[in-house]
């Protein structure tokens, strides 16, 4: 089959691999309709090149077909349509009933010291082969796999492999009083979808903080208050602007959706380019150990949230030495929750808003639409923010 491959930094390609197959009872293999590119995938294109081999298979939001199922999954059958989350469950065990699918104590990686194994996105998550390809083996197929519909399109579902619950769940966690306010920081597909969600669960004022010309132009069009980040000299301009605007506190609520590649964080960013070039038997140890990220989106959120409010951090960081200004956390009472989405904690919660009405605006979602053997221009396209590139879908 093909399949889009890690190469090296800024470096994939498609690539004719083995196909999949069962290999467990709880396995299924689906044949795959639709698969995006994530912002997180971008990590592995630039910064997270340590902890890729060459050759792993990229991906981790796809749907599909099932195509075949192993004996120990019962409710699914060839021919169901799926769309498979991001991360590997049992649904069983003590985290999974929990509600923390993400922290899944059946596939754990502990030789890494991680939580739950992830499709396509590094050693350190388990090294699956990843959905952005034309079959996808699916581990744990017994709960992870979401039965949806036949008639609609892909788009009005294949969102909830990753996009539809983290932005649900930054939500959540930021915990906005009904009418209160929140900033999301970066208005790339979560972001964009956070400020969507926040509006249909009742927040009363959304301020959306990008500088790519097409993601403002989106947010702004479904009534986010938009802030051009080019606009300002400084943070702290932009800061009091948005202070203005809430009687001089700042909005109740932060969501960092930028995460490790922030602009601003010239120093860091340094220093993650020149541990890429490093050789990998050295890179690896040395980002486990001393790894940095750009910070200047954490920093910003930490200084606009009103005092006594909650930072939602949903943009991956992953960095091991970071410096973090606790005086000024512990002085505002900020609360802070964060973590990896948990996809079957929210699919039912947001299954609802996926109606003909469409209030999430998810069948428009998409910005491209590209077969998968364009895959290393879409990489490209994306990652310089070109061509007004938001979000990406792929048809193998």
């Amino acid at each position: 089959m093909k399949a889009v491959t890690w190469q090296g930094k800024r470096d994939v390609r498609v690539e004719n691999v083995p196909d999949p197959t069962i290999q467990e009872p709880t396995d299924a293999v689906i044949r795959v309709t639709s698969t995006g590119l994530c912002g997180s995938d971008l990590h592995l294109y630039e910064v997270l090149t340590p902890f890729m081999t060459p050759g792993d298979i990229l991906g981790h939001e796809p749907m599909g077909i099932v195509e075949e199922v192993g004996a120990g999954v019962p409710d699914l059958a060839a021919g169901d349509r799926v769309v498979v989350p991001f991360q590997i469950a049992c649904g069983n065990c003590w985290m999974c009933m929990t509600g923390l699918p993400t922290q899944c104590e059946t596939t754990q990686v502990h030789s890494e010291g991680m939580g739950a194994a992830l499709f396509g996105y590094t050693r350190l998550y388990g090294a699956v082969p990843g959905g952005q390809a034309e079959y996808l083996r699916v581990p744990q197929a017994q709960f992870g796999p979401i039965k949806v519909p036949e008639g609609p399109s892909d788009d009005r579902f294949v969102y909830l492999s990753d996009v539809l619950p983290t932005a649900w769940q930054a939500v959540a966690y930021a915990d906005i009083p009904h009418g209160g306010s929140v900033a999301v920081l970066g208005l790339g597909p979560i972001g964009d979808m956070a400020c969507r969600v926040a509006q249909v669960r009742g927040a009363g004022r959304v301020f959306g903080v990008d500088l790519v010309n097409e993601r403002l132009r989106r947010a702004r069009r479904r009534g986010v208050e938009t802030y051009d980040l080019r606009s300002f000299d400084n943070e702290k301009e932009l800061v009091q602007a948005i202070r203005d605007e809430t009687d001089g506190r700042g909005p109740d609520a932060v969501i960092d959706a930028v995460g490790t590649e922030a602009h601003g964080s010239a120093a860091a960013k340094l220093a993650q380019q020149a541990s890429a070039l490093l050789p990998r038997k050295i890179s690896g140890p040395f980002a486990e150990r001393f790894s940095v990220d750009r910070l200047a989106a954490l920093y910003t959120a930490i200084e606009l949230v009103r005092r006594g409010g909650t930072i939602s951090l949903v943009g991956v960081y992953g960095g091991t030495a970071d410096p973090l200004p606790l005086l000024t956390m512990f002085d505002k009472q900020i609360q802070m929750r964060m973590g990896q989405a948990n996809v079957r904690r929210w699919s039912d919660d947001i299954m609802p808003y996926l109606t003909d009405e469409d209030p999430l605006g998810v069948d428009e979602f998409a910005t491209h639409r590209v077969p998968l053997s364009e895959a290393p221009h879409a990489y490209e396209m994306f990652q310089k923010k070109r061509e007004g590139a938001v979000k990406v879908l792929m048809t193998p």
